[in-house]
């Protein structure tokens, strides 16, 4: 994968969730009053970013594994995604409760890819 795939990556997952992120501090409560499932909403929304920064990050270095890009991207996807469709209905999509795990899974997958890339 190249460099300029992982950077439009970072990008699309940086500007989701900046604006997901501020949905969160700011309509969110307008639409769910429980604390904990806003405290929730920011996990997500945290974890999306920190590995949007890390995708800008290893795009500059020029290096090019697609297990590292692959599997950020569809974990901040799947791990963030699943949560904020979980805290918006958690009865309507139930079912995408295991996603949010393998989400995780994906993630940490990611970080061991880049130790082991040359």
């Amino acid at each position: 994968m190249s460099s300029a795939t992982a950077l439009k990556c970072a990008a699309l997952l940086g500007a989701s969730g900046v604006a997901l992120g501020a949905f969160g501090a700011h309509g969110l409560k307008n639409v769910i009053s429980d604390p904990e499932k806003i405290r929730t909403w920011e996990t997500a929304s945290r974890y999306q970013m920190i590995h949007a920064a890390a995708l800008l990050a290893y795009s500059a270095t020029g290096r090019h594994s697609r297990s590292v890009v692959g599997l950020w991207t569809a974990g901040a996807a799947m791990f963030s995604g699943s949560i904020y469709c979980l805290v918006l209905n958690k009865d309507v999509f139930r079912p995408l409760g295991p996603i949010t795990p393998l989400g995780g899974l994906c993630m940490i997958a990611g970080w061991l890819a880049l130790l082991a890339s040359p």
